[in-house]
């Protein structure tokens, strides 16, 4: 097969051994109370290192900013020594790995962020959206999120200090870099996306304007870490948790644009991946591909074909393989030698301990 996938690439100081992205993927088993990132955790991320790029799990910067139980945090001093178990752990295998740093704005309940009403850049609730608590019964109870209140101006340049801390926190937890989680309707898409914000002051209206607090966050962060640690992810095409942007071709190339110029050392893009999504059209990525010089990833629904073939246009320089990581520990190995892939078991993606966890074996041709 093509040895497109197994070139390697540089990321801002780093290089690469392969083009293989493992994306973050949700999996809630950090330790309670505390949500603390463990050794289990380092297991699973130290098993798969063999990826060119582990992007971790999506991980609240605050206590604000958690939408869903048994995710990681990564404001306290215990939270960081949980990552710097699993960095050290990857490390060891010889993987580079980046935190995603995440915000849920609106998408959350009271119930997991210690009682308060949600934030958002608008009072507009997310409709016919779910998140899950503890609900004591070690399975998730689900329950409709609730009216956020908008943000004012103290509370965004508080929760932009709190993302530049927190890139600080996983620098010293031994993370290589991070990616800012601005995709699948969280917070700073909830700033972007114009269905999710009717502000009237400086972050809302024009597209210019809903893209300030990205940029905001994303001067921050650079600020702190360095923009050569910095990555930024962006879902243009997908509804999830309800936020739908009324012309995203025209919003997201002036993203990437933006991007560009602040110099972050990549784009993750999030491509809608259920089974009879559209395809993102071919001239957004082009358009893209001429607005953004750094590096650019895509993930969604591709197999080893299909992302060489993305990568020899021109159009992509490493691609994500979410679900199949799951239950692919050893993935890479598996696309270069067309070993068969396993699949994985859904009711055991989120929540739980090893099992569905760790327990997946790398492939042993007989």
């Amino acid at each position: 097969m093509s040895d497109t996938l197994f070139q390697p690439i540089e990321l801002g100081h780093l290089t690469l051994k392969n083009r293989i992205v493992m994306p973050p993927m949700t999996r809630s088993r950090a330790t309670q109370p505390g949500n603390e990132a463990n050794d289990i955790m380092a297991t699973y991320y130290a098993q798969r290192a063999s990826a060119g790029l582990i992007v971790a799990e999506g991980t609240q910067i605050s206590a604000m900013g958690q939408g869903y139980a048994w995710t990681p945090g990564i404001y306290s001093a215990a939270q960081i020594a949980g990552w710097k178990k699993v960095t050290e752990a990857v490390h060891a295998k010889g993987g580079t790995i980046f935190a995603q740093l995440w915000h849920v704005g609106r998408v959350t309940h009271p119930d997991n962020i210690n009682g308060e009403q949600p934030i958002s850049s608008s009072a507009l609730k997310a409709e016919n959206v779910k998140v899950f608590v503890d609900d004591g019964a070690n399975a998730p109870g689900f329950v409709d999120v609730v009216m956020p209140r908008a943000m004012s101006k103290a509370d965004i340049d508080h929760v932009v200090d709190q993302y530049r801390q927190a890139a600080l926190n996983a620098i010293e937890a031994g993370f290589d870099g991070i990616e800012l989680h601005a995709a699948n309707g969280y917070l700073i898409n909830q700033f972007i996306d114009s269905n999710a914000n009717n502000r009237t002051d400086e972050y809302g209206g024009n597209v210019e304007n809903r893209l300030r607090f990205l940029a905001e966050v994303v001067t921050a962060v650079s600020e702190a870490i360095g923009a050569e640690r910095v990555g930024v992810r962006l879902a243009p095409f997908t509804s999830l948790n309800g936020t739908v942007d009324a012309n995203p071709v025209e919003t997201y190339v002036a993203a990437a644009a933006l991007l560009n110029k602040l110099n972050v050392v990549y784009i993750h893009f999030a491509e809608v991946d259920w089974d009879d999504a559209p395809e993102t059209p071919k001239g957004f990525k082009k358009s893209v591909r001429a607005a953004y010089k750094g590096t650019l990833i895509y993930a969604g629904r591709y197999n080893a074909q299909t992302a060489a073939q993305t990568i020899e246009a021109g159009l992509a320089d490493m691609i994500g393989f979410g679900r199949p990581f799951v239950s692919n520990p050893d993935l890479p190995t598996r696309i270069k030698h067309g070993y068969p892939l396993a699949a994985h078991t859904p009711e055991t993606l989120f929540g739980g301990a090893e099992k569905g966890l760790t327990d997946y074996p790398e492939y042993s041709p007989s």
